[in-house]
């Protein structure tokens, strides 16, 4: 009886000119949704995270299939609302709102549907879905595509693949009453799917805290730096250093992979760094200089743990490398130099490629007037990574010291090269062809 029932819904519905209807706007249809993914690849670039846009156009079976189904629901005229797709895949949660908010504001939103079913069958299948009206611009230059509407639908990476698998897993096949065990796993693994989701955006909300911290612990490390030596040099010559701060002239390559050093949560190592960088930022050196040492004394196998937690293997000795170079800034803070270039030389010790480590020893070298250390401390981070225009404008500064006015005058014009717009390294150059036209 069901067939039949079916047979006539499908002489009633004409398939034939059902499909002719439909063949005739393939073209508009294809141009239609891809200038519309286009459109929101554009749109989504405001978002720091990078979500994949993808978009579909539903199949004349598929479409068929629907249409079919509407009349049996006794629906006269069916509307099929989604014949146009765009899917939006993002990393985490909290970019699902952002996403959304773009969205209503670039497109005219007409429904907002979010799928959230629980029910015995559908496991727990979550995803936001808007219904938006074609722009009347993409129409007019493509002409009508069969339908006014676009679904827009906004899921996390892993709500995708949740999507896809129960898709093939639960609506392609009818269960019977014996299959309860079955259900009870699949409503296990899209709970573990929606623990990891939040668990994810705990740990990307951990990551933007921790790079605020660093932001402001870098802040005042720079603001150090140009008091205690530029401010030495340009008093001395009746120069006010004034301009670019030494974290704008600084900040873009100094430090930046400082975020990557440690990028997992749940360690007593994170604890213990949040707390040092918390208690950096807030002046208190010492505080700092305390979390850190407790990171170097503990035992191995606690810094093995950290290991077997992060994304990537690192070694204890780089682990350490990078807690004596960050335990030497908070002594350079607190003025005591003698710990701090201790530090910087255990850090090079652990590892050998830190040019960071050779240029801050250089940098404290600076501070107590030791100019020969501080050309070699330099001169070491240089051959390390030779695109560093403050260790060439520092070093340029520590030959100007020494009575090298052309060495000093070579490293200050190569800094230019590489940061033109320092007005800094331009009034030091300055200073330097003064002092050369006195000979």
């Amino acid at each position: 009886m069901k067939n039949n029932a079916n047979d006539s819904l499908i002489s009633l519905a004409d398939k034939n000119s059902i499909q002719e209807e439909y063949e005739k706007y393939s073209e508009a249809r294809h141009n239609v949704v891809n200038e519309i993914k286009e459109q929101i690849d554009n749109i989504l670039t405001a978002l720091d995270s990078n979500p994949v846009v993808n978009c579909r156009i539903k199949n004349f079976p598929s479409y068929f299939n629907k249409y079919i189904r509407f009349l049996r629901d006794g629906v006269k005229d069916p509307k099929i609302t989604d014949l146009l797709g765009i899917r939006i895949i993002c990393p985490f949660i909290e970019d699902l709102a952002a996403t959304e908010d773009l969205i209503k504001i670039n497109f005219n939103v007409v429904e907002r549907d979010v799928k959230g079913h629980y029910s015995f069958k559908e496991f727990g299948y979550e995803s936001t879905h808007l219904l938006i009206t074609i722009p009347k611009a993409i129409l007019n230059k493509h002409g009508y595509p069969g339908t006014k509407t676009v679904e827009i639908q906004i899921r996390t990476i892993l709500q995708d693949a949740w999507a896809e698998v129960e898709h093939e897993l639960v609506y392609k096949v009818e269960f019977s009453p014996f299959d309860e065990p079955m259900k009870r796993k699949l409503a296990a693994v899209n709970a573990s799917l929606s623990l990891a989701d939040i668990i994810f955006q705990e740990i990307r909300s951990y990551q933007r805290n921790y790079s605020r911290q660093i932001g402001k612990r870098r802040e005042s490390f720079f603001q150090k730096i140009e008091e205690s030596i530029d401010g030495l040099l340009f008093i001395e010559n009746q120069f006010n250093a004034g301009g670019k701060k030494e974290d704008s002239f600084e900040s873009s390559s100094m430090d930046d992979d400082y975020e990557d050093d440690f990028d997992t949560e749940g360690s007593n190592i994170d604890d213990l760094l949040v707390n040092a960088l918390s208690a950096h930022n807030q002046n208190r050196f010492n505080d700092a200089i305390n979390q850190y040492t407790k990171i170097l004394d503990l035992k191995k196998p606690a810094i093995k743990d950290f290991l077997q937690s992060s994304e990537d293997s690192r070694s204890d000795e780089m682990i350490r490398a990078i807690i004596f170079k960050h335990r030497g800034m908070a002594y350079f803070a607190c003025s005591q130099y003698s710990d701090a270039i201790s530090d910087f030389t255990s850090s090079l010790e652990l590892d050998s490629q830190s040019y960071k480590a050779a240029y801050y020893r250089g940098v404290v070298h600076s501070v107590i007037k030791q100019y020969s250390n501080a050309i070699d401390d330099y001169t070491l981070s240089l051959s390390l990574n030779p695109y560093q225009p403050f260790c060439l404008f520092r070093r340029g500064q520590a030959y100007y010291h020494m009575g090298d006015y052309p060495q000093g005058l070579s490293d200050c014009e190569n800094s230019l090269s590489l940061e033109p717009n320092n007005k800094s390294a331009v009034k030091f150059k300055k200073l330097l062809h003064e002092k050369l036209r006195m000979f």
